[in-house]
């Protein structure tokens, strides 16, 4: 009998012809097939329209989210051209959409700079949908094109009217392929957050957002900044305090690469600096980045040396002193970047670091020389920074953990597991002694870990470093991790693969939650990032059938689910109970309700887009108080707020 493994030819290659093999494999073009990729395609049919802005065509962009949930981009740019290509003998719109690697963006003949993936967004996005309508406004005629199931053209480009000689742009409308994407429904504010990034990034630039899902006759929402990038900053410091008035911007060009920065340094402890290739969110940095931050720790030692502000005797100021505070936007338009990584997550273009260097060298230095007084807060401040790093050093050593032994109970705190593969290993943060006592005794001691909480911890948003760590519940929380914190930070020594906030459904227990994450956001990102966090979900109601038979609901919603789902005569012999707080349960219903994996909810916590995340824990925990009434009352109509 042949054996299959030998058998090896021609035959066993599959070839994968056109948009055939961006269905077979989506996420090798954008990533995933849930709401993220979703979401994706919008963004490659917009870069398409922002590539036209950058290239000087256009300033006006709309986006719709339709009725049926298809999408509209409109823009009013050159328009895609309508002749022949000359080497698919199909019109060039239809070439665009059919052909991967088809655009505007290779030979540098279409655009000087632009983003996307690379040409191959419009072709994906086609590949991708059931259906596609591309109306291109051109020559005083309105031409369209209509692909169907996945880019087959159900009818060729033809005209379909006229228009103004003057008037020029392409309108696409697509809908998705529910039968690839995991859901079909779009999420306005997840819209929002993109649109008016790109606004800050493209200054000048007009993006109109409109959900026509709703009944209500709406005009959407404009963004429009003509200060760019500047803006992006005072909007990120909207609820921290500036210690300085003027926002800081820098630009400037080599090669045809051009570079911009905007800054401004706040009150707080945390840093918010965000880095920009062709309006990609570079969250790995790069060399653009790199070359900032070298000139900015030179730039502010060599200004206090000189000015007598740091002494002679006095140690230079570090990369960390000197970010202390402050809020950048580094935005790069370059004619060919060259990303690491798939996500496109690092610049790797080494000839930008000496670049991005150069001019933010020269800006900065000269704000300081003009602006002494500006010059010297940020100084002092950087020097304070520098101190709170010292005594936070001698403070870190007190959550090093030595061994196994150092930490078996934290003095009575930790109730921890006996399991040592963290795989399998789960910590409970539980809010109050009694939650914790009913937890310890509730648990399965093999691999879960009980901490808890005596009062609530410390806000670290308005707190340094060595502040949080002279904090004994903050201490404990980072010795029970295990993987240290700042720069001594590493990941692969977490004791636990998931850190379960356990707190009361009420204000109070909102409220330790969102400290306990603002602690991790600020201080333990990475294990947010990598998705170790979860916030348990004690039930709020309790559906008695019998003596033996308990049924438990999240909530109002999930209660009236459940009992809809009853008879008549179940429904009237039931008894509702609504659960206490986790503090009045014994070990059996803490067990049943929220602990036992078999039986529990947990939800996990992401932070799918960090500069969001960064304004809304800055809103919610700052200094400022406007901006935190003001946040309440817009997310006022909701239950929770999954940050």
């Amino acid at each position: 009998m042949e054996n299959k493994l030998e058998h090896y030819d021609a035959s066993d290659i599959q070839v994968l012809e056109g948009l055939e093999a961006v269905r077979k494999r989506p996420g090798m073009y954008i990533g995933t097939t849930d709401v993220k990729g979703l979401h994706h395609l919008v963004w490659e049919i917009v870069d398409n329209s922002i590539d036209e802005a950058l290239a000087g065509f256009c300033d006006n962009i709309e986006i719709v989210i339709n009725k049926d949930n298809s999408i509209t981009v409109k823009d009013n740019g050159r328009g895609i051209p309508v002749d022949i290509h000359p080497k698919t003998k199909m019109s060039t719109v239809e070439t665009v959409y059919t052909v991967l690697h088809a655009g505007g963006k290779f030979g540098g003949g279409g655009y000087k700079v632009s983003g996307g993936l690379h040409g191959v967004g419009a072709s994906v996005v086609n590949a991708l949908s059931s259906w596609v309508v591309v109306d291109v406004y051109k020559n005083g005629k309105i031409y369209e094109v209509k692909f169907i199931n996945g880019g087959k053209i159900e009818e060729p480009l033809h005209v379909i009217g006229e228009c103004e000689e003057a008037r020029t742009g392409t309108t696409v409308t697509f809908k998705p392929d529910n039968t690839i994407f995991d859901t079909d429904i779009y999420d306005y504010e997840t819209l929002k957050v993109r649109t008016r990034e790109l606004a800050f990034l493209n200054k000048g630039l007009k993006l109109t957002l409109r959900d026509d899902r709703d009944d209500e006759d709406t005009q959407g929402e404009v963004f429009h900044y003509e200060g760019g990038i500047s803006e992006y900053v005072k909007y990120l410091n909207k609820a921290k305090t500036p210690i300085h008035e003027d926002i800081i911007h820098l630009e400037g060009e080599e090669d045809g690469v051009m570079f911009e920065v905007a800054m401004q340094y706040n009150s707080g402890y945390s840093d918010s600096i965000y880095s920009f290739v062709n309006n990609i969110n570079t969250h790995d940095g790069g060399t653009h980045e790199e070359g900032v931050r070298r000139a900015l720790t030179r730039i502010i030692n060599n200004y206090a040396r000189k000015n007598n502000i740091l002494k002679e005797k006095d140690d230079s100021l570090t990369g960390d002193d000197v970010k202390e505070g402050l809020t950048m936007i580094v935005s790069c338009k370059h004619p060919n970047p060259q990303f690491e990584g798939q996500t496109k997550g690092r610049l790797g273009n080494s000839e930008v670091r000496k670049l991005a260097d150069n001019v933010f060298s020269e800006g900065f230095e000269r704000f300081l020389l003009e602006n002494p007084d500006a010059a010297r807060i940020i100084v002092e401040k950087a020097m304070t920074a520098s101190r709170a790093r010292v005594a936070a050093k001698r403070a870190r050593e007190l959550t090093r953990r030595k061994s196994d032994l150092d930490v078996v109970n934290f003095g009575g705190k930790l109730a921890d597991c006996k399991e040592k593969d963290p795989s399998v290993c789960e910590i409970f943060i539980v809010e109050g002694d009694s939650a914790g006592g009913s937890a310890k005794v509730g648990r399965n001691s093999m691999t879960q870990a009980i901490l808890p909480l005596r009062g609530k911890i410390l806000n670290v948003e308005k707190a340094r470093l060595d502040r949080a760590l002279s904090n004994e519940e903050i201490r404990t929380i980072i010795t029970a991790f295990g993987t240290g914190i700042g720069d001594e930070f590493d990941l692969s020594k977490l004791r636990y693969n998931k850190i379960i906030i356990m707190t009361d459904a009420d204000v109070d227990g909102s409220h330790i939650r969102v400290l306990l994450l603002t602690l991790f956001f600020r201080f333990f990102r990475p294990i947010v990032e990598a998705g170790h966090v979860y916030a348990a979900q004690p039930p709020l109601f309790g559906v008695k059938l019998g003596k033996n038979d308990t049924h438990y609901c999240l909530d109002e919603k999930d209660l009236d689910d459940y009992l809809n789902t009853l008879t008549e005569t179940q429904r009237k012999n039931c008894i509702i109970q609504r659960m206490k707080g986790l503090g009045e349960m014994d070990a059996d219903q803490l067990n049943e309700t929220t602990m036992d994996i078999k039986t529990r909810v947990l939800r996990k916590i992401t932070v799918e887009d960090a500069i969001a995340a960064d304004a809304a824990f800055s809103k919610l925990m700052g200094e400022e108080v406007e901006p935190r009434r003001q946040f309440i009352e817009e997310n006022a109509t909701y239950s929770d707020l999954d940050v």
